[in-house]
């Protein structure tokens, strides 16, 4: 694990309606589920007053981004229409926007046209799991508005990811997933993308973790690197624990991630994000000037 690869070496830049974020100093993703069976925190946030606070509090904290799901991606998750996906989210990302304009909000969402409505309503980028391949229309989209795309590696659907752990080699099969999604991409004027490995979809546990041992592998793709480990059943089942009580496994992985070059922590719990990357930064610092 090298402290230098904590800073980018490369300067790099997401296009958020306009105002260019710096990655080169890793950011943070703050979670905001607004399902009512999410794996930690379904059903927390089910009215605008805790939608509302809890979003205040992520953005004191210091999260760059807002990812909002209104679709569980959890294995077994049940199942939601695009019409109900956006009734759910669409009234959320406009509250959120009247409220706090500056809001960098991303959208977790697989389909156009949830991403579509919520683009139009001003949301600054999409996250999506499938990375294209649940919605063929969904290139065309992110081509159309010019946002930043957050592309994530999963086989299967979130129903059936677990049955699809059989890898000739799992970083090989991986990268080469990016490499044939970011091809497609680019051929449409996609310019602004985001690689998420994608921790526990269609991973075993030790999958997982060898995943995050070899996470500097991933920045050969030449692109921002996000790592989504929050509370994550590689963590509490690893700890013999629950999500609730795995704040502390999830802080010691997230450290593990940004010295690995992770650009970007996508996280529940902000404030101790924050902390790693402060002190992974500090780290870092303190390398160069010996």
């Amino acid at each position: 694990m090298c402290v230098n690869q904590v800073m980018s070496k490369s300067f790099m830049t997401l296009n958020c309606k306009g105002d260019l974020i710096d990655l080169t100093r890793p950011k943070v993703m703050g979670v905001l589920n607004i399902t009512p069976d999410s794996f930690y925190d379904g059903g927390k946030y089910k009215d605008e007053k805790s939608i509302l606070s809890q979003t205040e509090k992520m953005l004191n904290e210091g999260a760059t981004f807002i990812d909002v799901g209104a679709y569980s991606s959890r294995p077994g998750a049940d199942v939601v229409s695009e019409d109900g996906e956006l009734g759910r989210i669409l009234p959320i990302v406009e509250i959120l926007l009247e409220t706090f304009p500056e809001i960098i909000l991303s959208i977790d969402t697989f389909r156009s046209k949830v991403a579509e409505n919520c683009l139009e309503a001003g949301a600054a980028l999409i996250n999506d799991i499938s990375a294209g391949k649940q919605d063929e229309n969904m290139f065309a989209t992110i081509a159309k508005y010019k946002v930043p795309y957050i592309m994530m590696h999963m086989r299967g659907t979130s129903k059936t990811m677990q049955k699809h752990t059989d890898y000739k080699n799992l970083l090989v099969d991986i990268l080469n997933y990016f490499s044939e999604r970011i091809a497609q991409a680019r051929k449409l004027g996609i310019s602004d993308v985001v690689a998420d490995p994608g921790f526990g979809f269609a991973k075993t546990l030790d999958q997982n973790y060898e995943l995050l041992s070899k996470l500097e592998l991933f920045q050969n793709l030449g692109l921002p690197l996000l790592a989504g480990l929050s509370r994550k059943s590689m963590i509490y089942k690893a700890l013999d624990t629950t999500p609730e009580n795995a704040l502390n496994g999830t802080t010691a992985l997230n450290m593990v991630a940004v010295m690995k070059g992770a650009n970007i922590l996508r996280v529940h719990d902000v404030k101790e994000a924050m902390e790693c990357i402060t002190l992974a930064v500090r780290m870092a610092d303190n390398a160069v000037m010996q």
